[in-house]
Formats: C-alpha cells, structure tokens, sequence
C-alpha cells in the first residue's frame, strides 16, 4: 500500500499524468537532434585529423575518448546540477557548455594541433552529458509509465536524425578534400604547420554553426514555460527517503549501465571506423569522402529503426524486442565479419536498424521502479556512456594489429549481451520491491 502510495505521489508530479506532454516533449526533442548531430559529426573529424596528424587508428581514436570520457567524468555533477537548478536551468547549462566546446574548435583549427582538438572535445562532449542527464529521464515522465519506452524511442528517433545528417554535412564541408592531399612527408616546421592549419580550417564552419544553433536553443529553452521543471520532486516521491537505499541494490539498474556501456561502444566503435572501413579495397575501396556519405544510411536505419519501435512496443513488450534486436545486430555483424565487397558494406550499414532501439529501451528498463532513486539511476546510465571511449580504443588496437575487417569481433561480443539484458538482466527482483516496500513504511 505505502508503494503504491509513492508511486501516486510519483505520478501526480506530471500536470499530465494520464496523457503525454506534447509541447514539452517537442522541445526536449530539439536537444536530443542537437547531440546527436554533434556526436556523430566526430564520424567526419576522425578521419580528417587521422590524415592530417597521420595518426594510427589507435591514436585517431583518442578523439572518441576524449569526447565520450566527459560522460564519465560529468555525469554525476550534472545531476547534482538538476537538484539544484532543476532541469531547465540545467538545459540551458548543457547548451552553454556545448557552445562554447564548438567555439574552441576554431582556435584548435588555426594552431592546429592535436591536443588543442581533444580539449574542444572535452568541452562539447561536457555540455552533451548535461543535456542528456535532464533530458532523458524527464521525457520518460512526460506521460503515462506504461509508455515511457515508446516516449523515448520517439524523442531518440530525433536524436538519430541529428546522427544521419552529420555524416552528411561532414562529408560535404570536411572530408570533401581529402583525395587531394598532398605528400607531406617533404615538409617540416612552419610549413608543416601551416599546411595542417590550411587544411584543418575546413572543420571552423560547422562547429561555428554548431556554436549558433546551441545559444538559440538556449534562449529558447529559457523562455519556454516547462511544467514544473524548476523542482527535482518529480523523483522524489513523498514517504520515501533516497537515503535509506542505494542504487546498487537494483540489480536491473547496475546490469543496465553495463548494457549500455557496451551497446554505445559497439555502436560509436562501428560508426568511427565505417568510413575506413568502406574504404577497405576489400570492402568497396572508395573515398574518405564519399565512404562519409554511405554512413549517413548506418545513422538513417537507426532513426528508422526507432520510429518503428516506438510504435510496436505499444503491443510488444519492450525487453523481448531489445532481446531480438540484439541477436540481429550480432547476426549482420557476423556476416560483414566474413563476407566482403558489397555483402559485408550491407551487413554492416543495416546494424543501425537494430541498433535504433537498444539505448532508449536500455534506458527505461533500467530506471524502471527506482523512485526516488531514478535521478541517481540516470546519472549511472548516462555515466555508463564512456563506452563510446574505450571500445573504439580497443577495436582501434584490433585494427591496427588484425585490419580494420577482424576488428568486428569485438561489436559481434558486445551484441551477445545486449539480447542478455531484454532476456533476463531487465528483471526486477521480488527482493527490490520489497526493499522499496520496507522503505516506504519505515
């Protein structure tokens, strides 16, 4: 009775409670687009500063940890900032932060060094965690529970047309050039300097339109009137106190982070390495250039993929299709591993339609149950996001020692898991409920 208590005062937080918050939801949607436009826009960066530095893949890498280490590192402050400020003050923090993380791409473009990128990384990828700390777990109370995992493969649905556009436009605007790179090898000091701050020079332009989108949508957010988004009690349900438990005690919760640790750093490991990859004479043997372009299709299949997830999981429960998409994505993985030419760039590419609904599934079962645990529960899933560094690392040495092809091995493992998680990791155990229960009536 005293669960069921909470979990009405959980409820009668959203003004809403028996319907989706519509106009909330659509602008929380145009961050999710934000992030992932300039999460997917290092698939271009990559390569680019790989030919100019030239960098072994394992170094070229070291972008993707520089970026995805931010979740790890600002996870956890960033939900300190949501009680404090609450979400929307939040938001705009998010925003201010990935603005100024583009803005220093133009400095790291004019002294063209390596380093000074990395730290433009850190800085954008701090405001990225901000955002998705507030946002994800606030679209997940934008209506009924029993939907919150179609509410959030829709919201993700945008975030990964933010992804399909980026290979894109930086295919278009960074790595057009690429072909026509000269043989540096006859050049040192000042001109090798200067012809590395020439050609990194073609990365100011979207970052500077990066910077301008992020401060509209800041002031945007600022003016938008949000239901009670200046309070933090939306997690904090009367008659329970977040002291007396621990979110190590939800064994749902734990399994999720590490569902989504692996699932980000197969799918981010993948997505880095598709454009080398295309390139592969092996593979299709195109250009930087054009191999850019074929990857908006990985990024396509994902958005796709989760327009249609959020439908079916209105008739299918979540954790089955979680389950199957997993086995499906190791499936294509396997068969790029062994194949070649256009079967293995097919494969390949359609492990973004499975991959389209695993983080937002992941996600909602993992916080599922938590109450007043859930804003704790969601800075550890988003934390858990550093997966995006440390596998393209691995699979960066994998490639480097074994080809860019066998590499896949390492995705095809970390696919196995996920079907875990939808078929028995997302469980609650009786012992978590009557945890929850001992708690409330305490």
């Amino acid at each position: 009775m005293a669960l069921n208590q909470a979990t009405t005062n959980l409820q009668s937080s959203n003004p809403h409670p028996g319907s989706t918050n519509y106009s909330a939801m659509a602008m929380v949607t145009t961050l999710f687009f934000a992030w992932g436009f300039c999460t997917v826009l290092n698939d271009a960066v990559i390569p680019h500063l790989q030919a100019i530095f030239e960098l072994s893949y394992l170094q070229a890498s070291l972008i993707q940890l520089a970026f995805f280490s931010s979740y790890f590192l600002f996870a956890l402050p960033a939900g300190k900032l949501v009680e404090t400020f609450g979400y929307k003050s939040t938001m705009v923090i998010g925003l201010g932060m990935m603005c100024l993380g583009a803005l220093l791409f133009v400095p790291a473009a004019a002294a063209a060094t390596y380093s000074f990128f990395l730290i433009a990384e850190v800085v954008l990828a701090a405001g990225v965690t901000i955002l998705q700390v507030a946002a994800n777990p606030y679209v997940t109370i934008l209506g009924p529970p029993e939907t919150a995992s179609s509410r959030l493969n829709l919201t993700q649905a945008f975030n990964t047309l933010g992804d399909t556009v980026a290979p894109y436009v930086g295919g278009a605007l960074i790595l057009s050039k690429i072909a026509t790179l000269p043989n540096t090898e006859h050049l040192q000091g000042a001109a090798l300097l200067s012809y590395r701050a020439h050609q990194a020079a073609t990365i100011k332009l979207p970052f500077l339109a990066i910077a301008s989108a992020a401060l509209i949508l800041a002031l945007a957010v600022a003016l938008y009137r949000f239901p009670r988004l200046e309070v933090t009690q939306d997690f904090r349900p009367a008659g329970l106190d977040i002291e007396k438990d621990s979110i190590w005690n939800h064994r749902h919760l734990y399994l999720g982070a590490v569902a989504i640790f692996i699932y980000v750093g197969a799918e981010v490991s993948i997505g880095s390495f598709l454009v080398k990859y295309f390139a592969d004479p092996k593979i299709l043997g195109l250009s930087l250039g054009n191999g850019a372009k074929l990857v908006t299709l990985y990024w396509a299949g994902m958005m796709v993929g989760r327009f249609i997830g959020s439908a079916a999981m209105r008739r299918i429960a979540a954790n089955k299709i979680l389950m199957w998409a997993g086995f499906g994505a190791a499936l294509l993985v396997f068969g790029s591993l062994v194949g070649s030419g256009h079967f293995a760039a097919i494969t390949i590419l359609s492990v973004g339609l499975f991959n389209s609904i695993m983080f937002p599934t992941i996600f909602t079962l993992a916080v599922a149950e938590l109450g007043p645990l859930t804003g704790r529960g969601s800075g550890l899933l988003v934390q858990a996001i550093v997966g995006g560094a440390v596998f393209p690392m691995l699979m960066g040495y994998l490639a480097d020692h074994f080809g860019i092809h066998h590499s896949l091995l390492m995705p095809l493992l970390c696919y196995f898991f996920i079907a875990y998680y939808g078929w028995n990791g997302y469980k609650i155990l009786p012992r978590e409920i009557q945890s929850h229960i001992e708690i409330a009536e305490a």
